[in-house]
């Protein structure tokens, strides 16, 4: 089990009735703690379930369901009808749930016993009964919810289960998060501001300003020792790259992009936040010609690579939809092998089929996704209010198959764009030498970026080597948001369609809840 989610929990409630007597919900009760133990054991899902008994009563039900919303560590309730369970005695239970719900339509036997099959074994086998009852309803109250379909045993059904969980786990995460914004927006930017208030209601998280005078009293304190101990850190980690303006320049911009990584650090476990925001035209002072200036001597962006591969959200210029996202896709993320990170469509490579997208930043990609070890750089960047010679980790990103993700606010409600994306090996750039990543988003560059543009989609995304687009679809069920995905099957023609559909959804749906 993934050390980040040993202290959370699934529960699991069976449906049953007492119509077939008292030896048959000793029976479901057995064979629901057997599949529970088993389940458990797989090795396949990363958070632990809990029975939680047989529901055998409306009142039986509602109660489950509200010590489920009163329990922080369950993330999330599994049901399944293990007999023909009446569905009118969990209205009360699915009005009262406010955790995730998972509908698991399977059996405890495996097989038909043909040649010995009687009554009683019907009465204790009929989910294929009890299940459609139990959708029905959930159907009819427009519950979210995600229903898997298969034998407990497969691992099929058990993939997808666990995908689920991890989506469940990042979802209690959003509902505390915290982000904090060390300046504003930038330069007018429509598509990577929003509503803030409606994020919060919608998908848990909480976006506040911090000043960044305020940070600048943390770096002010962080002192020469705990930065040499951090440059020695950087020094086993990385690979050292002396820069253009000698060994001084460089060693002196190493050590204080450790300041401010070491400050900035502190003030997001101070304040309880899981993400941040930067604003390169806000560093902390008015003058930065003035020789008294306290404030950052260059843009964090080592701090930021760094933060965000310990799992801090980030988000530049001020974007804390996608600060919020990265923690999210960290989060179910954890214990995966390939990595994640923010990154920003940069310029276009027109080749034929293999026309790209160069994925970059002036500085601030994670490091999760490097292909080889991080070289630890010192360069000129001429861009924000603080001109000068920049620490930053430099690397190509793996090549392989990826999904990216944003989410954008178009007023009367949230959609999340899924693009599913070939990472291919880019060549080298001794003029810009910055992280990267180079990408085909599928089913070509044309289809892709077109939809990606038609949906209204950032330039800025997170991308994931290790999910599949179950993770988004399940997170977009649960948080009751839009969600469109662009991959292989994509017709730009058929894509407009959804997008008008979906379009007419949204807007009646907006107009039954006045």
């Amino acid at each position: 089990m993934i050390k980040a989610f040993e202290n959370l929990e699934v529960w699991w409630v069976t449906g049953a009735q007492l119509l077939y007597g008292g030896d048959a919900v000793v029976a479901v009760d057995a064979h629901s703690n057997e599949m529970v133990n088993d389940l458990n054991t797989s090795g396949i899902l990363p958070i632990k379930i809990v029975y939680k008994g047989t529901a055998n009563s409306s009142k039986e039900v509602e109660a489950v369901m509200k010590a489920a919303n009163n329990e922080e560590k369950c993330v999330g309730v599994i049901t399944w009808m293990h007999t023909f369970s009446p569905a009118k005695m969990w209205i009360k239970g699915m009005q009262a749930l406010q955790k995730p719900l998972l509908h698991f339509h399977t059996q405890y036997n495996e097989q038909i016993p043909w040649d010995t099959m009687d009554m009683d074994f019907m009465n204790l086998n009929q989910s294929a009964h009890g299940d459609r009852e139990f959708g029905h309803i959930c159907a009819h109250l427009r519950k979210p919810r995600k229903v898997v379909s298969g034998y407990w045993k497969d691992e099929k059904p058990q993939q997808q289960i666990a995908v689920w969980m991890r989506v469940c786990a990042a979802w209690a995460d959003a509902k505390d998060m915290r982000i904090l914004r060390f300046g504003d927006q930038m330069n007018n930017v429509a598509v990577t501001d929003g509503d803030k208030v409606e994020a919060e209601v919608r998908l848990g998280y909480h976006v506040d300003y911090y000043p960044v005078s305020s940070l600048m009293e943390y770096y002010k304190v962080v002192t020469d020792e705990e930065a040499d101990a951090l440059v020695e850190e950087y020094k086993q980690l990385y690979t050292i790259v002396p820069c253009e303006a000698g060994q001084e320049v460089y060693w002196e911009k190493v050590k204080n992009a450790a300041k401010a990584e070491i400050a900035i650090r502190r003030v997001l476990k101070d304040e309880g936040a899981k993400g941040f925001t930067t604003n390169f035209d806000d560093l902390g002072g008015a003058d930065v010609n003035d020789p008294n200036f306290l404030g950052f001597d260059q843009i964090p962006g080592l701090a930021s690579q760094r933060l965000m591969a310990e799992g801090y959200g980030f988000g530049a210029e001020g974007d804390w939809k996608s600060a919020a996202l990265y923690r999210t896709l960290w989060f179910m993320t954890q214990g995966m092998s390939k990595g994640a990170s923010f990154l920003e469509d940069y310029t276009l490579n027109f080749d034929g089929v293999n026309s790209a997208i160069l994925q970059s930043h002036m500085l601030e990609i994670c490091p999760l996704i490097a292909a080889n070890k991080p070289r630890l750089e010192v360069h000129f960047l001429g861009i924000g209010i603080r001109k000068s010679q920049t620490a930053r980790l430099v690397f190509d990103s793996k090549t392989g198959e990826g999904i990216t993700a944003t989410i954008v606010d178009l007023g009367n409600r949230f959609r999340l764009i899924v693009n599913d994306v070939k990472c291919i090996e880019p060549k080298p750039l001794p003029k810009l030498p910055v992280a990267n990543a180079l990408w085909i988003p599928q089913p070509s560059f044309e289809v892709g970026a077109t939809a990606w543009i038609l949906a209204g989609g950032t330039h800025h995304s997170c991308m994931s080597y290790d999910i599949t687009p179950e993770y988004w679809e399940d997170y977009a069920e649960i948080a009751g948001i839009e969600m469109v995905r662009i991959d292989k099957d994509t017709t730009i023609s058929n894509f407009k369609q959804q997008l008008r559909n979906n379009e007419v959804y949204y807007m009646l749906n907006r107009a039954l809840m006045m």
